[in-house]
């Protein structure tokens, strides 16, 4: 049952979502058209089969097609169509070369727009979050300087008031694989700046992982260290009941369970048994054990297990708001639409480069859950993604591909380069080149969002 509400969900949300941010992209396209003297011939957000249709007064027909994932403008063209003479004036192909211009790159620029006034609705009602406080801290970070308690006020330059913002920004530090100042409040009040070494992550690691690799773990993450379950055939297997309270490990106390782990590396590493100290049932016991390595190894985690489990953890209650006024929204939502689009371009230029993975790219089944998810947590983390998407879809429409807008564009700045416009031919190659592009970039995409679901 959960299951089919989850994918119900996902469904109405990403129909939600496209629906209004392909609108918008479409309407940027219609608007300056219609301003500049450009008959549409049809409005149409999704394609395919036609579900509604209407024919307005101003002669454009407004469709609602079947496949949701897109939508176009379909203007008065000669090229398309024959056209009567007294309305050649008004066809796009008749339009000079900036008209051009500026009819098709309204469409990315109404996404702009919408991410900004997006961000700004956000930024009113007020984004529930957490304080940017470590409840662990270990190897990278740990030998950096960073110790569990310290408040992240700043990763380099970017301000970080919740952890949404703080891992936001580590994550762009560590794609970019270099050492980044951290601006930390430590448990005893004193502001200092560390050194974090993201320089040591390893070559080929997963961007979605840094935290995790950098040895970070943010306070409402933490688990009580608490034993939910024992793996029989592992060296906790008649040690431990589930019910223990884990207090120390090899003479080290521990406070969440997030902390076994790494302790009990060392202990395996050390080679020999070790003490493992509990609470139960009131009484505290001093359990001798000896780890045994895990076969066969998981990347990222560690070599050495005790084969205990926690429960799964309930969520942490918000301790933190990223809220502003109205006015002082507004440079706000400026500000945080130049940093997505700044962190979205140096995304692509690391996937092109080979610097970051392209399991990246998401799908339609990713965003989907995305926006289920987002919506669930409440009107301002919606808000949130839906600004997000609609500066992704600003930017890939921006790329230089034939049949995307930036395509198009390209096109154009050569015919302002070159004084004439392209041959009909050389524009016929290159949209044959642009549907072979879109057509791997959509099948990359599905293909990680059909990944992603098997894991």
């Amino acid at each position: 049952m959960t299951m089919l509400a989850d994918f119900i969900g996902s469904a109405w949300w990403l129909l939600v979502s496209l629906g209004l941010l392909v609108t918008f992209h479409e309407y940027g396209h219609f608007w300056t058209a219609r301003r500049l003297g450009v008959d549409v011939l049809r409005f149409s957000v999704g394609f395919g089969r036609a579900l509604w249709s209407r024919r307005g007064r101003d002669g454009t027909e407004y469709v609602i097609a079947a496949i949701p994932l897109g939508g176009y403008v379909k203007m008065l063209d000669e090229r398309e169509e024959e056209v009567a003479p007294e309305r050649a004036h008004r066809a796009f192909n008749r339009q000079g070369v900036w008209s051009r211009i500026a009819i098709v790159a309204a469409g990315p620029v109404a996404n702009l727009l919408l991410c900004v006034a997006l961000l700004w609705a956000m930024f009113v009602i007020g984004r529930p979050d957490y304080l940017p406080v470590l409840g662990q801290a270990d190897g990278i970070a740990a030998d950096s300087g960073l110790r569990e308690g310290d408040t992240l006020l700043a990763v380099g330059e970017r301000r970080t008031p919740t952890w949404t913002e703080a891992s936001f920004a580590l994550t762009t530090a560590a794609m970019d694989r270099r050492d980044v100042p951290v601006q930390v409040r430590t448990t005893h009040g004193t502001e200092t700046t560390r050194t974090l070494a993201l320089s040591r992550l390893p070559r080929d690691f997963d961007e979605r992982r840094v935290l995790e690799l950098a040895g970070m773990l943010p306070r409402h993450w933490l688990r009580p260290p608490v034993v939910d379950q024992v793996q029989a055939g592992l060296p906790g297997d008649g040690v431990f009941e589930p019910g223990d309270r884990v207090t120390a490990v090899d003479g080290v106390p521990i406070t969440s369970f997030d902390q076994i782990g790494p302790q009990v590396q060392r202990l395996g590493e050390r080679g020999g048994s070790g003490m493992v100290e509990v609470l139960r049932g009131g009484e505290r016991l001093a359990l001798e054990i000896v780890p045994a390595r895990r076969e066969p190894p998981v990347e990222g985690a560690s070599d050495w297990v005790l084969g205990i489990a926690p429960a799964p953890p309930a969520p942490a209650a918000h301790d933190a708001e990223l809220r502003h006024g109205p006015i002082a929204a507004v440079p706000a939502a400026l500000r945080g639409t130049w940093q997505l689009g700044r962190d979205t371009l140096g995304m692509i230029g690391q996937m092109v480069t080979g610097g970051a993975s392209a399991g990246n790219v998401a799908g339609p089944i990713t965003i989907a859950r995305v926006a289920n998810a987002t919506a669930g947590m409440g009107p301002a983390w919606f808000l949130q993604f839906l600004a997000m998407l609609s500066l992704g879809l600003a930017v890939l429409n921006l790329l230089p591909i034939p049949v995307l807008d930036g395509g198009h564009l390209l096109y154009y700045l050569i015919e302002l380069a070159k004084g004439s416009p392209l041959s009909e031919r050389a524009m016929a190659a290159g949209q044959f080149v642009g549907l072979v592009l879109l057509a791997g970039l959509m099948g990359l995409a599905f293909y990680n969002d059909i990944l992603q679901l098997v894991r």
